[in-house]
């Protein structure tokens, strides 16, 4: 029990060598996991997973900031350096229609009677 994060530390604290690692899975966790690897010098990568419209980079809606720069998790992704993400600015566009998601959950579940 804990978070992946914890583990992974334990192991380079306690001497295992890591050429790569690979994080996919919720921002937060990607964040921690960067933040481990960063004083040891491991690259690190993570898979990252915004909501994507077009497929082609058009719309704009899966940008994410890299190493300072504009890019776009459907063509240029959606696989990143994890030192050079800016998981604040990922975090806070995945955050910003948490509300409008909550009411359309809430209106999906009424049409199909399954209201908890």
């Amino acid at each position: 029990k804990g978070f992946v994060s914890d583990l992974l530390k334990n192991l380079i604290i306690n001497g295992y060598k890591f050429d790569m690692v690979y994080a996919v899975g919720p921002a937060l966790m990607m964040r921690a996991v960067a933040e481990v690897t960063r004083p040891y010098k491991i690259k690190t990568i993570v898979s990252l997973n915004p909501i994507m419209v077009d497929g082609m980079g058009m719309c704009g809606a899966c940008r994410v900031i890299v190493g300072g720069k504009t890019r776009f998790t459907c063509v240029d992704g959606p696989e990143f350096d994890a030192h050079e993400v800016d998981f604040m600015e990922l975090i806070r566009r995945q955050r910003a229609f948490l509300e409008e998601e909550k009411i359309a959950l809430e209106n999906f579940e009424k049409m199909r009677g399954e209201v908890h």
